[in-house]
């Protein structure tokens, strides 16, 4: 193992056990630096070649595009055509896909994900991933591509959690680069609160499905 990649087995293990125990977790430095910034220059260039579709709500015929609840840019990476960058991430999620399988029993088959970018004064309303068209979302798996990002940013994720007084914990998760975040789709509200400056991520789902149509 080079210096530059991470104990993946250890970590995946612990992502994991964390996933199954509280059904969420928030992991730094998830990537080498060097394939971080690949990453986002791949997404600054294809960002530039107007590759970027608004984001909308919904799927199928029941998709639409609503700037008071969602104001993001994403671009869906295509499984079949993946560039050499895209490929080593899409290795490193079947990696941790399946060290979820063996610790969750989720039936986890497949993976989907989409480059997205939250432009200054943009956000995403409270929502969840796993919905009446994309029941087959099981775990949500989030990596933030930022160079640099500091709190005036503001961007956060903000995830609804359960606590034992019946009332919900707030947890705000700043979009630092190379930071992963997992929790299980159909559980945990979330939003994407206001952001100032451009915010990079890779937002993807492990679905329990082999393929969609």
């Amino acid at each position: 193992m080079s210096k530059e990649e991470p104990d993946y087995l250890s970590i995946n293990e612990a992502i994991a056990q964390a996933v199954y125990e509280q059904g969420w977790v928030v992991v730094d430095d998830y990537l080498p630096e060097v394939l971080r910034s690949q990453l986002l220059g791949e997404q600054q260039e294809l960002l530039s070649e107007g590759s970027f579709r608004h984001a909308g709500i919904g799927k199928g015929e029941s998709f639409t595009i609503k700037p008071e609840i969602r104001s993001d840019r994403v671009l869906w990476m295509d499984e079949r055509a993946l560039s050499p960058v895209q490929e080593r991430y899409w290795s490193l999620m079947e990696r941790l896909r399946q060290a979820i399988n063996r610790r969750c029993f989720l039936g986890l088959r497949s993976f989907e994900c989409h480059f997205a970018v939250y432009p200054p004064g943009s956000f995403y309303k409270r929502h969840l991933d796993q919905f009446q068209a994309v029941k087959y979302r099981v775990v949500t798996v989030i990596l933030y591509l930022n160079e640099e990002w500091e709190e005036s940013f503001g961007g956060e994720l903000r995830m609804y959690l359960p606590s034992s007084d019946k009332e919900e914990r707030l947890v705000d998760v700043l979009p630092k680069g190379g930071r992963l975040v997992v929790f299980l789709s159909g559980e945990i509200p979330h939003e994407v609160l206001p952001t100032t400056q451009d915010r990079a991520s890779i937002t993807g789902w492990f679905r329990d499905v082999a393929d969609v149509s």
